[in-house]
């Protein structure tokens, strides 16, 4: 890179060197935020397990190996994850696995600690195999505490492995698939520094473009298909989990067969994103039936009514004759869906897909209209987009259309998405 000044330029090694540098520093905030994310869930559990009835020496057990696990990531845990030394990694992984079993062996509530715990197996270790190892010991001994509740017999340890074996299974599928991505996304953006290196001062500032543009992008996928399909899977695992406790066996299986599908499918996601091929919900079928299997899903995971109009939408080679158009008007649903699980607490949302052709020949160019409404309790005072409503306007954006986001009239939120149809996208 040159200077006004000297028109020198860095060595051949000064480009991996500063991206090297992006990428600490892009870890070190993610790491704060896994830092404050495993304390919650370690004090979120410390407080369920009174209310889940757990009382006297029990209690104090489970606290005891809670605050051992606290200790060990304060003296190991994070300073492995800032500075990835596999010895310190390895002396608070121990630490972790067995405060996990000590404290699942109190109550059965405190299996929260593994959404925690199996995260930071894949964090910490390196290369992926030993966080596999590590994944499987961790699930035998949770195992082993689920079953010491129940007088540590085989018919107990049997009932408690497949529970445990599912969620072994999701770990270690979404920890490979995060670990074959970001190695990927990596040495793309490494290959891509070299070449750029060799190039003016121009080039080397679109080099940190292009990889900020690609972190962001690969952020926006994350969230918009593999963490909201992950979602489902615990939530549906949870609820399965709950009707096999009240002995609800047809329940629990059609529970299970809904987190198989879309397991399924986020394993699908995961493999397009990869390959960057088109969104799996759009091969092969319109954007119509798309919307229709997002809304038979969403009735089925939250029991909320979805109303779906997409009349007249069925234009040739999608809603609006554009692939890129179509693929943004589908994340703009799955996204506004996704805030109407989390946040509006809904019965019933309606979604409507409409085209608009101009009065006037000679005025705007024809479009297509996506409408998500739903009857919740509306926006907060002074809301602002997060990172879901951040992508949907920069994916709208990107095609020349507009978003626009509201009260419905008559209460609850209202999502409209706006694109051009035809070559107009």
């Amino acid at each position: 890179m040159t200077t006004a000044d000297d028109g020198a330029a860095d060595p051949p090694d000064a480009a991996p060197d500063r991206y090297a540098a992006v990428v600490d520093d892009d870890w070190e905030r993610q790491v704060v935020w896994w830092d404050r994310t495993f304390v919650a869930i370690v004090l979120l559990t410390a407080v369920a397990l009174p209310s889940a009835g757990q009382r006297g020496p029990q209690l104090w057990v489970a606290y005891g190996a809670m605050a051992a696990i606290l200790l060990a990531y304060a003296l190991w845990g994070a300073r492995a994850a800032r500075t990835r030394d596999q010895r310190t990694a390895t002396a608070y992984v121990v630490v972790l696995i067995a405060g996990t079993a000590v404290t699942v062996a109190q109550n059965g509530i405190a299996t929260l600690l593994l959404f925690g715990a199996f995260t930071q197996l894949w964090m910490l270790l390196d290369p992926p195999r030993r966080a596999v190892v590590a994944s499987v010991v961790l699930a035998a001994a949770s195992t082993v505490g689920i079953s010491f509740q129940g007088g540590f017999d085989v018919p107990t340890l049997l009932q408690a492995a497949p529970q445990m074996a599912i969620a072994l299974a999701f770990a270690v599928m979404l920890g490979l698939w995060v670990a074959t991505t970001m190695r990927l996304s990596e040495e793309r953006a490494r290959l891509l520094g070299e070449l750029r290196d060799a190039q003016a001062e121009l080039a080397e500032s679109h080099h940190a473009a292009g990889v900020t543009a690609e972190r962001e992008r690969l952020a926006r996928e994350i969230h918009d298909t593999l963490a909201q399909g992950f979602t489902s899977v615990v939530t549906q695992a949870q609820a399965a989990t709950a009707a096999l406790d009240r002995g609800e066996q047809g329940r629990a299986r059609e529970r299970l067969v809904l987190v198989e599908q879309t397991a399924r499918d986020n394993l699908a996601e995961a493999r397009a994103l990869v390959a960057a091929f088109a969104p799996v919900p759009l091969q092969g079928s319109t954007l119509a039936e798309a919307l229709r299997r997002l809304a038979e899903r969403f009735t089925v995971e939250t029991g909320a009514r979805v109303l779906l109009d997409v009349a007249g939408t069925t234009a040739p080679g999608g809603a609006t004759g554009h692939a890129a158009a179509d693929v943004v008007l589908l994340r703009a649903a799955q996204e506004a869906l996704a805030n109407v699980r989390r946040h509006a607490g809904a019965h019933a949302v309606t979604i409507r897909l409409t085209h608009e052709a101009p009065a006037d020949p000679a005025g705007p160019a024809p479009g297509v209209r996506l409408e998500v409404i739903d009857d919740g309790r509306g926006l907060s005072t002074g809301h602002t987009d997060g990172l879901g409503l951040a992508g949907m306007r920069e994916r709208v954006s990107a095609v020349g259309g507009t978003l626009d986001v509201g009260p419905g009239e008559q209460g609850g939120t209202r999502v409209e998405v706006r694109v051009p149809a035809g070559d107009a996208a």
